[in-house]
């Protein structure tokens, strides 16, 4: 198991569709243990393979939720079914996103407050459950990595607008990279 570096919005693996995992063998699972050790270095709720430069459809997550869960996990190759997602205006202060891949960054974006997701775990188990709230947030925010779309990519204008500028301040390039438990924690965690 290794920290490996979170690849940093520009780089071409965020921006593409991930493939689907075809072999569940111990490379796979040592992909999976690095996920979860990155995840837990860089203090996030979920983390997805693209983000470490891997285009495979896997990410990991950790969240406390109430719906019968286990907090950790894996999903592989995941299909999500979402709710409704509101037409009102987003709440800057209660649905501010942030993502590793976009560090130090947050801006209001609306999710559905419920999804289903299915998919395999590391050793190609099924696994299947419906979360709720913040928890299904997750779930839409890492799924979307799986499909090349980053959180700031789905923003209402006003609010894409200034995430554009924020992310063109930072002059990240198609190589940027930051390194968990190395470099300074975005977030100041």
């Amino acid at each position: 198991m290794s920290i490996r570096p979170i690849v940093i919005s520009g780089h071409p693996v965020l921006h593409r569709p991930a493939a689907r995992v075809t072999e569940f063998d111990a490379a796979l699972r040592t992909l999976v243990a690095d996920l979860h050790e990155t995840m837990d270095a860089s203090h996030g709720v979920g983390l997805a393979a693209p983000q470490i430069g891997v285009g495979l459809r896997i990410f990991t997550y950790l969240y406390e939720n109430e719906d019968g869960v286990p907090p950790r996990g894996t999903l592989v190759n995941p299909v999500l079914t979402t709710g409704k997602i509101s037409e009102v205006v987003p709440d800057p202060d209660e649905e501010s996103e942030g993502c590793l891949s976009v560090p130090g960054q947050a801006w209001p974006l609306k999710r559905a407050d419920w999804v289903r997701i299915a998919g395999q775990d590391e050793n190609g188990d099924p696994v299947a459950f419906e979360a709720n709230g913040w928890f299904a947030r997750v779930m839409q925010h890492e799924y979307d990595h799986l499909d090349g779309k980053l959180y700031v990519d789905r923003l209402n204008p006003k609010w894409s607008r200034r995430a554009r500028k924020a992310i063109r301040r930072e002059e990240w390039g198609t190589d940027s990279t930051w390194l968990p438990g190395v470099d300074e924690d975005p977030f100041g965690h």
